[in-house]
Parts: structure tokens; sequence; C-alpha cells
């Protein structure tokens, strides 16, 4: 139906219908006819990516605040959600290929509302328990599109989108039950302190990736042998600039390590609504560069935690603790050894952060034609970062985590490496431009 905004407590009534609408998980409902002619044109000749950068933050909100999902898993569901607001713009306004789909949306639809209902769909089917805020941020997003059927078939069209991505991942391997305890042994992971808590979310290496078919696919060789010179030296590297009390990390070295540890997920979320904003984006490169660096961040994700838990490698604060149980003549043990950070609850081997960071940096990297723009902030150290340079960011990244304590180099620069490989096929296959 068309009601027409005679008035402010109709809108208030329109858009309360509308939310209600939306968070229903049926089909698509049918098209209202049009009551005038000007209702069918374009309500903007330029629409605005603010509900791409907006739908970006509620994710945050939902996924890392209200369902408070640990380490990298937040990567995921933002990955299905910019899939679906990405599927539902350029349904629309065209350029890019959809993913994984093939369907077009009505001629002028709006593709913010499309965006909005998309995003709306996929956070409310994974979580519920978000109804209200979800529901509130729909309003939100609705109220700055002119009522009319270009809303009401972006609405519609945002649905399908946000089904499709349901449908694609519908028994990936998310929360499967993986069992994972494995007998201390030199090299071995075991629970670290101060908490000794089990390994997190060792389901996540099962999951099926969003751009390739399996999650073994990119998951490389196996970490340093104990005896080999190369474990040697990474060990006393991480034992000499890594250590609580160092006296050879610099200052300089100390609040890198400190700006890094700020959640990743999260922290890139901010950074793209960021670029977006300074670089005035159109809402389909906006929703392509949040889809393009989400999806291959999911896959990195995914491929990280498949190698942690097939190699259960144990992490600098043991290896170095009991490096006279490693077999290995250049090692010492340092038993009253600590990191400057707290040891992540799960396996070292490959370093999750930098394949993260090598993912995103090669996606950038061809979204940018190699000039990346990209400005961090971390709410640990209160500070922002600035990088043009995707090589300086990732070399930044690798020596964080070593001068943290939480990581030898090995697994850093082999993470970083598969991570760029994700990101390089990401952008090969998939969000590329209309022929």
């Amino acid at each position: 139906m068309d009601t027409p905004p005679s008035s402010p407590s109709s809108r208030t009534r329109r858009r309360t219908l509308a939310a209600g609408l939306a968070a229903l998980t049926l089909g698509a409902l049918p098209w209202a006819a049009p009551s005038t002619a000007a209702q069918d044109q374009p309500s903007r000749t330029s629409p605005d990516a603010r509900v791409v950068t907006d739908w970006s933050r509620t994710a945050v909100d939902v996924v890392a605040g209200d369902a408070r999902r640990p380490t990298a898993e937040p990567f995921l569901w933002y990955g299905f959600v910019s899939a679906a607001v990405y599927n539902a713009v350029v349904g629309i306004e065209g350029r890019y290929t959809p993913y994984k789909w093939h369907a077009r949306g009505p001629r002028h639809a709006s593709s913010e509302a499309a965006a909005a209902a998309a995003a709306h769909r996929v956070l409310l089917t994974y979580f519920p328990a978000s109804e209200a805020r979800l529901d509130k941020a729909l309003a939100a997003s609705l109220d700055r599109i002119p009522d009319g059927t270009a809303e009401e078939r972006g609405v519609r069209f945002g649905h399908r989108a946000a089904d499709r991505i349901i449908e694609l991942r519908e028994d990936d391997g998310r929360g499967a039950d993986v069992p994972f305890a494995p007998e201390p042994a030199p090299g071995v992971w075991r629970p670290a302190p101060p908490g000794n808590s089990a390994a997190v979310n060792p389901w996540l290496g099962r999951v099926r990736p969003m751009t390739f078919d399996s999650p073994d696919r990119f998951v490389p060789g196996p970490p340093p042998a104990l005896a080999s010179k190369r474990y040697a030296r990474d060990l006393a590297e991480v034992r000499a600039v890594g250590g609580k009390d160092s006296t050879e990390r610099t200052p300089w070295q100390t609040e890198t390590a400190r700006f890094f540890s700020d959640p990743l997920p999260q922290q890139f979320q901010r950074a793209y609504a960021d670029h977006v904003t300074r670089h005035g984006l159109d809402i389909v490169d906006a929703a392509r560069l949040f889809a393009a660096a989400n999806t291959a961040a999911a896959d990195a994700t995914i491929t990280t935690w498949n190698a942690k838990f097939r190699y259960a490698y144990w992490r600098p604060l043991h290896a170095i603790r009991l490096a006279d149980t490693d077999g290995n003549p250049a090692t010492e043990a340092d038993p009253a050894w600590e990191p400057l950070l707290r040891t992540p609850p799960y396996p070292e081997y490959i370093g999750g952060h930098c394949a993260n960071d090598g993912a995103v940096m090669a996606v950038l990297d061809r979204l940018t034609g190699g000039d990346i723009d990209l400005r961090l902030t971390s709410a640990v150290t209160g500070t922002t970062r600035a990088y043009t340079s995707s090589a300086d960011f990732n070399r930044d990244v690798i020596d964080a985590r070593v001068w943290s304590g939480i990581h030898f180099r090995t697994a850093d620069v082999v993470g970083s490496r598969v991570g760029a490989r994700i990101g390089d096929r990401t952008m090969d296959h998939y969000f590329r431009p209309s022929e």
C-alpha cells in the first residue's frame, strides 16, 4: 500500500509498518501499484553511500557488542552482511558482477532501501536477540528515503539479496562440534595463564569459505621444526623484544604492539567507513569495498583457524618457559618469562591477524591501484595511523605481533603471504566490473 506522508503521525505509522515487514523472514511481498507516475522515478541521481557505512556500524554493534562474538569470528558475519548489501546494491545499480547471484533489481528501485533491508534481514536472521536495535536502525535508514514505489521495491529486492546469502550459508559448518584437547608435549599448544582457558572456536577452521570451496585450500605447510635454526632464531627474537619487561623493545615498538591489539575486525570496519567518507565513494563502490575486504578476511580467518588447529603449535609463552624440553641446543628456558600482551586462547601458527591483514591489503591494492590511503584508529592507544602502502602496513603488523610476545615471526610472515593469496583470488573471481 502507498500511504502518502501527509503528516508526521502517518509517516511514523508508515515507518513502523516498514520495520515490521522487514523483520519477517517470509518471501517478498507483492508489489503495490504506483499511485502516480512521479513515484516511478528515481529518488536520487547519486545514491548516498551513508547507508553502507551506517549498516557496517550496526553490524559491529550487533556482532561484537550485543553478541560479543570473540577474536576474528566477526569477520565471518561481516562477510555475510557485506555480501548481501553488495548484491542488493549492484543488482539495482549495476557496474559490478553480483556475488554468486544472477538476479537484477526492478527498474527505479532504491538501492539505499535495498542495502538497508538486506543488512537488516541478514543480521536479524542470525542475531534475533538484537531485533529492537535492528528495527530502529532500519527505520532510521528508511526515514532518509522518500516514501513511494522506489523505496518499496528496494526493500523487497534487499530481502531477496539477503535470502540468497542465507541460502548460500546453510549447513556451512558454523558452530560444529570440533573436539580439541591435544596431549601436552614439546611444541604442542596448551592453555595459557592467567585464565588457562580452552581453545576458542575450533569450528572456524571447518567452515565452508565464501570465495573458494575447501577450508584447507590455502593452508600452508607446517611450522618450523623445534630442532631447526629458524625456530631458534624466532624464539630468541620474541624472547628479547616481546617480553613484558624487555629492555630491547623501544617505546615506539611498544606503542605499535599495543596499537594493533585493538580487535581487528572492528578496527577495519571503522577504517573502511573513514575511507568511503573521505574519498566520497558512491553507494556502489562503497558496497564493493566492504564486500570484497570482508569476504576475503572471512576466508583468511577460516584458513587461519584450519592451520591453527591442524598444527596445534605452541605459543612463545610455553616455548620459552619450556625451552629445555624442545631438543634444540640453541634455545634456553626462562620459566618466569611473560609476554607484553596476554596470550590468545588458541594455537600460534599461522598468525591470524597477519593473514587477515594480507588479505585485506591485497584487496585494497586492487581497488585503489596501490595507493590504499587507509587510516586506522586504536581504542587501545587512542591514536591514529595512516598508511598509503600495503607493504608498510603488513611490515608493521608482522613486527607488532612479535613485539607483543604472542607470535613467532615465521607464523606472521607466512600468514601475511597466505592472506595475500586469498585477497588476490577474491578479486580475480568476484566483485569484478560488469562486461
